[in-house]
């Protein structure tokens, strides 16, 4: 069972909150979750079962714009970590592992830098790299339609209002494999995908912004232990940015998965929590 409720930052801004509660937990670790783009924070329920068997609690939020956190227009992906460290303290959390998909991934990665006191282990499923990454052809095996988002990005908020304004779904961003993984236990994205677009393109924005722009920190600072997960076929963030985080983090693993995409490559959820879970003791 999950528990929702909204934090009070004190300036005039909530954030949303999840929790599965120490009551489902045992000996596992606390598990901060960082949602992708563009979605709801709750924790990824296909994962519950192995979760359970784990004893991981799960903790996430809402990322600023998005469900019922306030907006904040301008944040970076450094900002992570003052939001993870405001839910944990909140929460009688002291230290957690953290674990994030897509863009989320990357949120999960500048909260371990900057947090090194914290953080215990991290996991990154399909997260792309900064945008400055030296060596990187950061659009190189993009989709199309991905690339036209994120350049109108690199133009700047209002470029990026109006592509997203006229955007539409495009299905060819996702793999053969994506698609199975949709139609399967992964169908739970609809969970987090539809409300998320239902409450407006702001969330979506802002991040798009922030993938574009300066992290606020650098995935080298990372002193935990760290498991890159890519899909080799990834259409919408390439593998090539999976390899290019691995090299950077020092304590970096990397499973870069033959035929995966980037929902896809989720199917070893499983082993990637073990992992985690093996880890952040």
């Amino acid at each position: 069972m999950i528990s929702e409720h909204d934090l009070d930052l004190g300036d005039g801004r909530t954030l949303h909150v999840y929790d599965t509660g120490p009551a489902a937990a045992g000996d596992g670790p606390v598990v901060l979750w960082h949602h992708g783009t563009p979605n709801l924070g709750s924790p990824p329920a296909p994962l519950f079962p192995v979760s359970e068997r784990l004893g991981i609690r799960w903790v996430a939020y809402d990322r600023p714009a998005y469900g019922g956190s306030t907006p904040s227009p301008g944040r970076d992906l450094a900002s992570a970590a003052g939001y993870a460290v405001r839910v944990a303290d909140e929460l009688g959390v002291g230290r957690f592992a953290v674990m994030g998909h897509s863009g989320g991934g990357s949120h999960a990665v500048a909260c371990a830098a900057l947090l090194p006191d914290r953080v215990r282990a991290v996991v990154c499923v399909s997260g792309p790299a900064p945008y400055t990454a030296d060596g990187l052809d950061w659009f190189s095996g993009m989709s199309a339609s991905g690339q036209a988002s994120l350049r109108a990005a690199v133009m700047g908020r209002a470029e990026k209002e109006r592509h997203t304004a006229a955007a539409a779904y495009d299905p060819e961003m996702f793999t053969p494999a994506d698609h199975d993984a949709l139609a399967g236990d992964w169908a739970w994205f609809g969970s987090v995908v539809g409300p998320a677009v239902e409450g407006g393109p702001g969330g979506l924005i802002d991040d798009d912004l922030a993938y574009v722009s300066p992290w606020g920190c650098d995935p080298a600072q990372v002193r935990a232990p760290v498991l890159i997960v890519h899909g080799q076929d990834d259409r919408v963030v390439p593998g090539s940015h999976g390899e290019w985080l691995a090299r950077r983090c020092p304590t970096a693993e990397l499973w870069l998965l033959p035929g995966e995409g980037h929902i896809s490559a989720l199917r070893t959820g499983e082993a990637a929590l073990r992992w985690l879970a093996a880890h952040a003791m």
